[in-house]
């Protein structure tokens, strides 16, 4: 049998806070407990905000919680060309198309409609409402001049062609309740998703899928934030040929409002609390773990 590969992967674009710790942690734990190994990823294709500063204070808070890891990190930003070519395969299978409404353009057109109508545009499972361009419906030549208009530009997946493409029901394997459950996806959800944009040539749904085939990554252990966006990640993972990990999403770490945690709250940061005295046993007790 394959050894299980576990991985945890981060962005180094702000403090981590307690829920990445929880995360951090329970790969590792689950690691050990299944006999496989655990490595680190870290993710970095928003050049802008991911620094080496941050990355450098990230891998301290990791290293200080006890988190150890197999190989050397993965860098996101060092492999745009190995996303590139997967987009190029997506787009040779008709399945991308050029999107120019920026999100406050988004915003306004579907605020315009539900006034005018008073009927509810429709959201994916995260609450962002589904596009509402009509740049699919564009023949190649106009497709081909939005991209070399010099505007701004987002790469996105036609759904409805992908679910054509692929012709059957996808289904993931998941084990966050305690029990091995066959999940069925529901791609169709999420519209229109973004897997590349002008100046970056992929996205999160993209990279995290690709990345996980990349590294032999066999069981995915992540929040529960993130159960929904399996649909999309078995779908890429499918259109790709990749293989199918295992997929187990852990609660999530909340503040006393019962919020999710983000990395704008200072307070529940691991550098703030390390600042404060709180040791590595400390969070492990509060963590559960």
């Amino acid at each position: 049998m394959t050894k299980p590969v576990f991985r945890f992967a981060p962005s180094s674009n702000g403090e981590l806070h307690l829920g990445h710790a929880y995360s951090a942690l329970l790969n590792q734990k689950m690691a050990h407990e299944y006999g496989g190994k655990l490595l680190l990823r870290i993710e970095d294709i928003d050049t802008v905000r991911c620094t080496p500063e941050l990355e450098a204070r990230m891998l301290e808070d990791l290293e200080w919680l006890g988190l150890q890891w197999d190989e050397t990190p993965r860098r996101q930003s060092e492999h745009f060309d190995e996303y590139e070519k997967a987009i190029s395969r997506l787009n040779e299978f008709g399945l991308l198309y050029p999107s120019k409404l920026s999100r406050s353009e988004i915003k306004q057109k579907i605020s315009s409609f539900e006034e005018d109508t008073g009927e509810f545009w429709p959201r994916d499972p995260d609450g962002a409402p589904l596009y509402p361009g009509k740049e699919r419906e564009l023949d190649q030549c106009s497709q081909k001049s939005i991209m070399e208009s010099g505007t701004q530009y987002s790469v996105r997946l036609h759904i409805h062609k992908a679910l054509k493409r692929i012709n059957k029901q996808l289904v993931w394997h998941e084990t966050g309740s305690g029990n091995f459950e066959s999940i069925t996806a529901m791609p169709s959800l999420w519209g229109d998703v973004v897997v590349a944009r002008k100046d970056t040539p992929t996205s999160y749904h993209l990279a995290c899928t690709l990345d996980d085939a990349l590294q032999g990554i066999t069981h995915i252990v992540r929040g529960q934030d993130l159960f929904h966006a399996t649909a999309i990640h078995r779908l890429l993972q499918t259109l790709l040929d990749l293989p199918e990990p295992t997929y187990h999403h852990h609660r999530l770490i909340r503040d006393k409002t019962g919020r999710k945690l983000s990395k704008s709250e200072k307070d529940t940061s691991i550098r703030s609390l390390r600042e404060a005295g709180v040791t590595q046993a400390d969070i492990k007790k509060r963590l559960n773990l």
